[in-house]
């Protein structure tokens, strides 16, 4: 399993892609967005499965990006800055 972390950039859709990951069976939590990948609104979601499900991310996702096992690395996947 992969660990993702996808930012907002408003706090109802970081809900509505936190509830579409949890509908499909996800394990997925809201939470607040480390200061190195974003300021944002401020939430993320934190998810961990085996794809990223890019295509459920709802239309104001900011970015999702995939951490490594090095810890605070990151892979970017989806950026809409």
């Amino acid at each position: 399993m992969t660990e993702y972390i996808a930012t907002f950039h408003t706090h109802l859709s970081a809900m509505r892609t936190q509830r579409a990951l949890a509908n499909l069976g996800v394990s997925a939590r809201l939470a607040p967005v480390p200061r190195y990948l974003s300021a944002s609104c401020g939430t993320c979601v934190l998810y961990t499965a085996k794809q990223p499900f890019l295509e459920r991310m709802d239309a104001d996702v900011e970015r999702v990006v995939e951490r490594l096992p090095q810890g605070e690395t990151f892979v970017e996947l989806l950026t809409h800055l």
